[in-house]
């Protein structure tokens, strides 16, 4: 009776259409341990490896997971070809929508798209590969967002420049003008900044050129050196001008595109492709 149960378990999985390695395998592991049960331990034995061997047939017909696909592949998917150029991802910063008191664009748009955003860090790197850099400090509030990528290629720590009054340790402060004219004051931490330490500082968008000017002075008043700076554009003002000047910098903006940046104005975000 067991050898009969096993011979039509055995048909059963060949039928199932589970293929030629799957009949061996279950031949030999369920056909074999049964009449070695039967001779050594009786029935009781050889109903367990039958009852073990229709669990395997009942396993063997669930439908196997697969992972939904990443989320990168989407939005604009269409944009990851092999052959992407230097720059590709600019096209996908959004334009402003809501008037005047806002900024002319979005960057930020292209950090939705993974694919864009590790190309951006990688663009941002280049001139610094000869470089030591020990710490990575973005400005709030964008600079986290891309610092923070920075930082994480790099394998180096993270120093957040705060808007004052949000840190609740002992901070150096500093003040400034942002790019929409009014007054503000920036903080960092007293224990990280020391002599020796050589800062990478990361904005999203420098402007006027202000507010990456007082992170500069906050980062050399505690003594440490700024490597250089990056950020997804430097615009040519005055501001932007004299960081250029003074500091090893990187942007993403080619030369044919910075006469647009400049006038915050680029012709087309969508086909735009460097």
């Amino acid at each position: 009776m067991l050898l009969n149960n096993c011979l039509q378990l055995t048909l059963q999985i060949t039928q199932s259409g589970c293929g030629h390695q799957c009949f061996i395998r279950v031949s030999l592991s369920v056909c074999f341990p049964v009449c070695l049960c039967v001779f050594c331990l009786g029935r009781g034995g050889a109903q367990l490896v039958v009852m073990l061997a229709h669990l395997l047939l009942i396993t063997s017909s669930l439908p196997v997971y697969k992972p939904w696909p990443e989320l990168h592949s989407s939005p604009d998917s269409s944009a990851l070809h092999s052959d992407r150029h230097k720059g590709w991802y600019l096209s996908l910063m959004a334009p402003n929508t809501k008037g005047p008191t806002f900024a002319w664009l979005d960057p930020s748009r292209l950090y939705c798209n993974s694919q864009a955003l590790a190309d951006c860090v990688k663009d941002l790197l280049s001139p610094f590969h000869s470089d030591t850099i020990d710490l990575v400090a973005g400005i709030d509030a964008m600079g986290f967002i891309l610092g923070a990528s920075v930082a994480n290629t790099l394998g180096k720590g993270f120093l957040a420049v705060r808007k004052a009054g949000h840190l609740c340790v002992a901070t150096q402060n500093q003040s400034y003008t942002d790019y929409t004219g009014r007054e503000k004051t920036m903080e960092v931490r007293l224990d990280v900044l020391k002599p020796g330490v050589r800062v990478l500082l990361v904005d999203q968008w420098i402007e006027t050129g202000g507010t990456m000017k007082a992170a500069i002075q906050l980062v050399e008043r505690l003594g440490a050196t700024v490597v250089g700076v990056a950020a997804v554009a430097i615009e040519n003002t005055e501001g932007g001008k004299w960081i250029k000047e003074n500091y090893r910098f990187s942007h993403c903006i080619p030369e044919e595109l910075q006469s647009q940046i400049d006038r915050k104005h680029l012709d087309s975000f969508k086909s735009f492709n460097s």
